[in-house]
């Protein structure tokens, strides 16, 4: 059995071959340089020439009757074009954070951190929270034997501000955007949004060569690095209110999901600032729910590091899928 997985971001398509579990052939490209994801999928089957029993991408948008409108690029993306374009029986389409939710369960424990460790009798349903080019969330129910993962669009809810910074926060991205989402906070860019709100709001004064070295790079990455290193105070603060606020959306997500058996850190960003989530910052906005912070104390809170989880969780179900297929 061979399954193509795919993992389908802003900034780049991973594909790979996975049998009996095990990759090969993995190839990224450039999503922002293809027209559509078929163009994609074809020049990657012309190169490895290979029968494909079934087909799963993950795709960073909502998945609806196996039709997507990708968030952070203008493609459409249907199953079923998919699967007559590229002569594949089986294609299925599932949320990027879908996937992730469901790599958990097939990552080995050295790519899965434990950041804060709970109560040892820790079981149950679990929540996925993913910041990265954009903010993604997912659940996972448990059945009393197994998880069951789950999409959610969570990422797009109104950013619920904690305190007078965060509230200035939120009326300064209301003024930029028309609405305050938690994805304007928690991604990449809404690193670099924090970082402004800073300078234009609380007329924070950011060095030259700062503001030389974000227009020549990834503002985000800079902030990131210079954050770590101590090097610009600005930096420093943009990216402990960044954890702070993280703290407090995991926590949102573990009371509405009831996510006892823990909550997952997945995305591009976590595994980058692991020093910063060590930090009193993201326990404190984690556990700042009033009087369910008992509740929250005994919530394992870990950090996938395999900067592959979704492509590896799109095969995890396409096998699942495939053996009901032929059932």
């Amino acid at each position: 059995m061979t399954v193509l997985a795919g993992d389908i971001g802003g900034t780049k398509t991973n594909l790979a071959l996975f049998k009996e579990g095990k990759e090969s052939d993995f190839k990224s490209y450039p999503s922002q340089e293809a027209p559509n994801l078929k163009s994609i999928v074809s020049d990657y089957l012309s190169q490895v020439r290979e029968k494909i029993d079934i087909a799963c991408f993950a795709i960073a948008g909502p998945v609806h009757q196996g039709r997507v409108k990708t968030t952070n690029l203008p493609w459409v993306v249907d199953a079923k074009d998919l699967s007559d374009t590229l002569k594949i029986e089986h294609v299925h389409l599932i949320n990027d954070l879908e996937a992730n939710a469901y790599s958990i369960e097939v990552l080995s424990n050295k790519n899965i951190l434990e950041l804060y460790h709970g109560a040892e009798s820790a079981t149950g349903h679990r929540a996925v929270v993913s910041p990265g080019t954009g903010l993604g969330e997912a659940g996972l129910y448990w059945d009393g034997v197994k998880h069951h993962p789950f999409a959610s669009e969570g990422g797009h809810c109104e950013f619920g501000p904690r305190d007078e910074l965060q509230i200035d926060l939120c009326r300064y991205l209301y003024k930029r955007f028309g609405h305050a989402s938690y994805e304007r906070v928690l991604s990449g860019p809404g690193l670099h949004n924090i970082f402004e709100f800073y300078r234009e709001e609380m007329k924070r004064e950011a060095p030259p060569w700062l503001l030389e070295e974000m227009q020549s790079e990834d503002p985000s990455r800079v902030i990131t690095e210079n954050a770590l290193s101590k090097k610009a105070d600005l930096c420093v603060d943009s990216l402990n209110l960044f954890a702070s606020i993280l703290g407090s959306e995991c926590s949102n997500m573990a009371l509405k999901f009831m996510a006892l058996g823990g909550i997952y850190l997945g995305g591009g960003i976590p595994p980058k600032i692991l020093p910063v989530l060590k930090e009193s910052h993201f326990r404190k906005g984690f556990l700042d729910k009033g009087r369910f912070q008992g509740l929250l104390e005994g919530i394992p809170v870990r950090v996938i590091l395999d900067d592959k989880a979704s492509l590896k969780g799109a095969a995890h179900c396409a096998e699942g899928l495939l053996v009901l297929n032929r059932q």
